[in-house]
């Protein structure tokens, strides 16, 4: 059975997202929910890739706030 080590929820829009970091006999991972309109979609990652999913979805902003920058010139 896991383990809730932190949680959080909040409500984006018309979306609602839980994110929990999570201990099982496996290990630690992180878990994100999302739920809109009755529908349920679940993401995990194992700690293990939590620095290298994280600095991914940072580079994914990081260039998509820089190449808004330039579009608006």
């Amino acid at each position: 059975m896991d383990q809730v080590i932190e949680a959080k929820e909040l409500q984006i829009e018309r979306k609602r997202f839980q994110v929990e970091f999570r201990e099982n006999d496996r290990g630690k991972f992180l878990l994100i929910r999302e739920e809109s309109h009755g529908r349920r979609n679940t993401i995990i990652v194992p700690s293990t890739g939590l620095e290298e999913f994280t600095g991914a979805i940072d580079d994914v902003l990081t260039v998509a706030e820089n190449g808004a920058k330039l579009s608006a010139r």
